[in-house]
């Protein structure tokens, strides 16, 4: 028969003792109420964490994927030339680009800065000349497409798809004209005329990124070649098999490519905003693990108290020959046990709860009449969670290490009491 050590017994007895004992007083009943106060306290930081840091996560990988979607992985381009110079060799570009078997899908596109004017709404916009055939080798615009098709841009048609948001901006919808003005034009006696074109709206995608939705016009590339013929960039959009990659296939790229070629990866154009969104991971992990170092706290507090409530039962022990290594395990025991079931009810409540963050913020949205996402802040209008196994980890650890601190100190504590002293003054 399995026989269990003496002080795991006594430490489990004392972490449940408001269940353990059948006749228990008002003391006992107290230090149960604070045990199980911590208990309860590490499991909500625990839990609190886990959430945060999976929403966090899905925050993260949703707003990248959305900007991926619309967005290349690398971009080929030449400072200073013109659009139409790298239109004319831009596939030289790219089959030396597709030699690399990391590279899925290669498109010429042509990105400028203007402004779109209908009436007397007038909005910033960000140009991009796309060739619509080869388009859906690097983004997923074709699939994204709510009205009007992106064949319908033809050179010299001078068609555009805008987002639906800025659609919404503009007033305008499939088959209406606007005008696109480029920030270079002419000088004349009259003073500055800029150069102005209109075009005809052939259709509207939506990405479910707000900035692009809002800002983004696509044009036949030959069309914005023409127009942004002093302002705009021309170059290469590429896709890779795998988009974390991406940094280490642009450096490859840059040796094979002619010097004058620059190479630039998703995550070098969105550096702030990625660095940003990893800072504020960190600061909130900071922030909330206080809330687990409190309730270690609280832990070590009521073990203290258990300490001092019972002295006795410690000088008995002592008397039948347990050593102070026996005493001081008894209380690692009843901590840890606290620490391991309050990390492990934390664990599951976090997960419970991150992976089903899309049915519980709706409903307390709904119940409260409340959105806690606006679009035009947070570029998506949907809480996301992306639980990952490594942050769970990170955060369990933390808590079982938290809790083994805080029970040091009162272990050791109950090891250092004299049984003579104590039952003098019983």
């Amino acid at each position: 028969m399995l026989k269990i050590p003496y002080e795991l017994w006594i430490g489990a007895r004392y972490a449940g003792m408001a269940r353990l004992r059948k006749r228990r007083g008002r003391r006992d009943g107290f230090i149960s109420f604070i045990s199980a106060s911590s208990m309860v306290g590490i499991a909500l930081g625990v839990a609190a964490l886990i959430v945060v840091l999976s929403v966090m996560n899905g925050f993260q990988k949703e707003v990248r994927d959305r900007m991926l979607s619309v967005l290349p992985h690398i971009e080929l381009y030449i400072p200073g030339a013109s659009p139409e110079r790298v239109l004319e060799q831009w596939q030289q570009f790219a089959d030396v680009a597709e030699r690399n078997p990391e590279v899925a899908g290669a498109a010429p596109f042509v990105g400028a800065q203007g402004m779109v004017v209908r009436g007397q709404t007038l909005r910033g916009a960000q140009i991009r000349g796309i060739d619509p055939e080869r388009e859906g080798e690097v983004s997923d615009l074709p699939q994204q497409m709510v009205s009007g098709k992106l064949s319908d841009l033809k050179p010299g048609g001078f068609g555009a798809v805008l987002g639906s948001d800025l659609a919404n901006m503009m007033g305008v919808r499939e088959g209406d004209t606007l005008m696109l003005m480029a920030p270079q034009g002419s000088i004349n006696p009259a003073g500055f005329t800029p150069r102005m074109r209109q075009f005809t709206v052939v259709g509207i995608f939506s990405s479910g990124h707000y900035e692009y939705d809002s800002t983004l016009v696509f044009v036949d590339d030959q069309d914005a070649a023409k127009m942004f013929r002093d302002s705009g960039t021309g170059g290469v959009r590429l896709r890779i098999h795998d988009m974390q990659r991406a940094p280490q296939v642009a450096l490859e790229l840059s040796k094979t490519l002619p010097p004058y070629v620059m190479a630039s990866d998703w995550s070098r154009n969105n550096r702030t905003w990625f660095a940003a969104v990893q800072t504020e991971k960190r600061m909130m992990f900071l922030i909330l693990a206080i809330i687990v170092a409190v309730a270690a706290f609280n832990l070590l507090s009521s073990l203290v108290m258990v300490v001092k409530d019972k002295q006795s039962d410690i000088a008995i022990l002592r008397t039948l020959g347990a050593g102070p290594g026996v005493i001081a395990r008894v209380f690692l025991v009843q901590g840890m046990l606290i620490g391991v079931v309050g990390t492990i009810v934390g664990v599951l409540a976090g997960m419970l709860i991150a992976h089903n963050v899309d049915v519980i913020v709706p409903f307390i949205e709904g119940l409260l009449g409340v959105h806690f996402l606006p679009r035009e802040i947070y570029f998506i209008s949907a809480l996301p969670s992306d639980p990952q196994s490594q942050d769970i980890m990170v955060i369990a650890v933390t808590s079982l290490i938290l809790s083994l601190l805080a029970t040091l100190y009162p272990s050791w504590r109950a090891s250092r009491l004299q049984p003579a002293q104590v039952l003098r003054h019983d």
